[in-house]
């Protein structure tokens, strides 16, 4: 048996002569034990993913797991082999159905909308720089993976009281609450958790194909219309990097622009991080664009790099440290810092 965290645990299995580095869910499979035999699943250990770099336990086939809690009757993952049945916040039966049946405003509550999950640290630190015990919470939508117990930086950000409280939306499972779109996750982050601010991003493991549309980010536009529709401050963190070998993702990532400037039919507020430099200026061309729709605000990066070597986590993304994509993650710490200053902002 190797680590676990929250709803997760790590096991080596052997395959033959190979030893295989799996995951399993133990609210879904149960718990194994050494000599257990496992169904695995290999697909993204085959394909030599990288987030996704695990063999997956399906079931233990000699002991089943305990039958979940009834109640609730949101279907997780559904239709699959492995769909869960989960209480949603505004499931009939939930004590939060009250909060939520005619609930619709997020009074003007910031939202720090993110595509790729590596951020959500990054955004935090800056968050806490600016505006330290601010009650934060994660929404998770079903872009990358649905169950939330994959990440382990969420579960070392609750650890350290980093994160309030959780969401999971859409098909995504395993939140302190769950909920079926992300207009309902928005609404219980705010009206059944109180947050003062939200993340919203995708969790670990996004797909993309090298094409404009093809990426599972491009969802953060729609996040956008979600909160604006809502009546939520929508911050858009924008995708940077001096470091990416690829063209397409060097300065500001085309998929921001895609998602911000094509799928964002509401407005928000994109943070463009004060850079030095060419690649600052480069940046900041590249922007422009986005005045079109969105309010673009410069913020400055001055202690963000400091904040985030004191995160909880390590920072990476890509396989990048902090010191190695140090834009990327500067632009996602100042969309934090600027939504902290937006709390307290009369409504």
């Amino acid at each position: 048996m190797g680590r676990s965290w929250a709803g997760a645990v790590e096991l080596t299995v052997q395959v033959g002569e190979q030893p295989v580095r799996a995951l399993a869910y133990p609210e879904l499979v149960g718990t194994p034990v050494v000599g257990d035999r496992v169904l695995l699943n290999v697909g993204a250990l085959d394909k030599g993913l990288g987030t996704g770099g695990y063999a997956l336990v399906v079931a233990l086939p000699d002991r089943l797991p305990e039958d979940p809690p009834e109640g609730g009757h949101l279907v997780k993952a559904r239709y699959t082999p492995l769909q869960t049945m989960v209480m949603g916040a505004d499931d009939q039966e939930s004590p939060d159905h009250d909060a939520l049946r005619d609930a619709d405003d997020l009074f003007g509550t910031p939202v720090v909308v993110a595509d790729l999950h590596s951020a959500l640290p990054a955004v935090l630190a800056g968050v806490y720089e600016a505006r330290p015990n601010t009650r934060v919470v994660y929404v998770m939508t079903d872009g990358g993976a649905l169950p939330l117990a994959f990440s382990r930086t969420v579960a070392a950000l609750r650890e350290s009281s980093w994160l309030f409280g959780t969401v999971t939306v859409g098909q995504a499972y395993g939140g302190d609450r769950e909920a079926v779109t992300v207009h309902t996750g928005l609404l219980t982050a705010v009206h059944v958790l109180a947050a003062e601010l939200v993340v919203l991003t995708q969790g670990p493991g996004n797909l993309g194909t090298g094409t404009r549309w093809g990426f599972s980010g491009v969802q953060s536009g729609e996040a956008v219309n979600a909160v604006e529709t809502l009546g939520g401050r929508a911050v858009a963190s924008l995708r940077i990097s001096e470091a990416d070998p690829r063209p397409r993702h060097r300065g500001i990532s085309h998929h921001s622009l895609t998602a911000y400037g094509r799928v964002a039919l509401q407005s928000a507020d994109v943070v463009v991080p004060d850079l030095a430099g060419d690649f600052g200026d480069a940046v900041r061309d590249a922007a422009e664009p986005l005045k079109a729709r969105h309010r673009v605000v410069r913020v400055g990066v001055d202690g963000l790099y400091d904040a985030m070597q004191a995160a909880p986590v390590k920072l990476s993304t890509m396989g990048r440290s902090l010191d190695e994509d140090r834009a990327y993650f500067e632009a996602a710490a100042a969309a934090g810092r600027h939504a902290a200053r937006l709390v307290d902002v009369p409504k």
